[in-house]
């Protein structure tokens, strides 16, 4: 059985847990010049994330039925070492590096354009995460975002949020299905093409295991996710150099 049936398990509403180490910035800092907006696309609200309603901090967040015509200006905060690689509320892994943010009332997935209303720098992002739940604070952004925005330094900025209306239905279609992009029987050789495709991918990488012949081979999939995601990735495992993969179910 695949290890990652957990995952599946535990995600029926996913909501960020939060440790009390202290957030910070990578050791390296980034050059995110060269990293590109979201681009916004027609996408099915996701199974995971979107509850009616949910309660942080004893305070009760109503999630909107859809983005459309969502606009809202005040504080947006930026998040990442601390969380990076854990899953969002959508279930995908956080990738500090990648054009994403947290709203606490935005359907997931949300596409929303944010204006740094001290600089006019603007970033399209895609919305994947529940939070900021701060008083005052209405979006949490990636460490990539947030460094295109100018916000690093400071930590905050007062900003404008602008939902972009992609079409999407609000109807939830359940993640099922997988790509299986290769196998391994080293295990090793596994993982290194798991990191290699975590940075490129938004969905979930993860690595599960079968006998074949007595033999213990290492599949390297992404997923779960939607059928209307696959040819979209397929086409993304394209760009990016690796083998289109095939679509499973488990």
């Amino acid at each position: 059985m695949i290890r990652i049936l957990s995952f599946i398990l535990c995600c029926t509403l996913m909501l960020p847990v939060f440790a009390e180490q202290q957030d910070s910035a990578p050791i390296q800092p980034m050059d995110v010049s060269n990293v590109k907006n979201a681009i916004p696309k027609p996408l099915p609200y996701s199974a995971h994330g979107n509850p009616t309603s949910y309660t942080v901090n004893g305070k009760t967040y109503h999630v909107l039925k859809t983005n459309v015509g969502y606009e809202s200006e005040g504080f947006a905060s930026w998040y990442g070492t601390k969380f990076q690689g854990k899953r969002t509320s959508s279930g995908e892994p956080y990738n500090m590096y990648s054009m994403t943010a947290a709203s606490p009332v935005l359907p997931i997935p949300s596409f929303v354009e944010v204006t740094n209303l001290s600089n006019n720098k603007s970033v399209i992002v895609k919305v994947n995460d529940r939070g900021p739940f701060h008083e005052g604070r209405i979006l949490d952004l990636s460490y990539a975002a947030a460094s295109k925005l100018g916000m690093l330094q400071h930590g905050t900025a007062f900003v404008k949020v602008i939902a972009i209306d992609t079409g999407v239905p609000s109807t939830h279609e359940t993640p099922h299905q997988f790509i299986q992009v290769a196998t391994f029987a080293n295990q090793a050789n596994a993982m290194r093409m798991v990191a290699q495709l975590q940075p490129v991918l938004a969905e979930p990488v993860a690595l599960s295991t079968k006998e074949k012949n007595d033999q213990q081979l290492y599949r390297v999939l992404i997923g779960p996710i939607t059928r209307t995601q696959v040819a979209t990735i397929q086409q993304t495992l394209m760009e990016h150099g690796f083998s289109k993969g095939i679509t499973t179910t488990g």
